[in-house]
């Protein structure tokens, strides 16, 4: 891991809170990691993958008064990189916005980068698979259990055999080298 003076901050609020994908799926090991707010931005399951599967993926949109929950890592700025690869922000699958997000713990709030997309549809919904790797990354980070609550309660659809072979065929392709 480089100098802490080159390590940004990353604020993940879907799959990406969930070790198992950020660290396993991704190859992403981050130095620190911290349960954070994100004011003034609404998560929304509402963008289509980007292989048609019939299933919404995590959003944040600007709202006014709204906040979202997540955790914000402290990464290499290769690892930033390596976050826009697979997750399409060259293709324009998301975009990288500068936000700024306050530590759940208490603290002064500080830039990070996060993800958003203007790819959006009405009337998907997240695969049960999915909201069960937000659960998960919620409950390991420590976020609010009126918060897990929230994302459990969440309406879901379950997934498909043929979904699942995509769903193994992405994760093989995310997954970054070791350096």
């Amino acid at each position: 891991m480089s100098a802490a003076s080159d390590l940004v901050w990353y604020f993940a609020y879907g799959s990406n809170m969930q070790p198992a994908t950020f660290a396993g799926r991704r190859g992403i090991v981050a130095a620190r990691a911290v349960p954070a707010r994100l004011p003034g931005w609404q998560l929304v399951f509402d963008k289509p993958p980007l292989l048609p599967m019939g299933q919404g993926m995590a959003n944040v949109v600007a709202v006014p008064g709204a906040e979202v929950l997540g955790v914000t890592y402290a990464i290499t700025a290769d690892d930033l990189a390596h976050v826009d690869l697979t997750e399409g922000v060259l293709i324009e699958n998301y975009r990288r916005v500068a936000v700024e997000v306050a530590p759940l713990g208490g603290g002064a709030s500080f830039e990070a980068w996060t993800l958003t997309s203007d790819r959006r549809a009405d009337g998907l919904l997240p695969s049960e698979r999915y909201m069960e790797l937000l659960v998960d990354g919620a409950l390991h980070h420590g976020l609010p259990a009126e918060y897990v609550s929230w994302l459990r309660a969440r309406p879901a659809v379950a997934d498909s055999p043929e979904t699942l072979e995509v769903r193994a065929f992405i994760d093989r392709a995310l997954k970054k080298e070791p350096r």
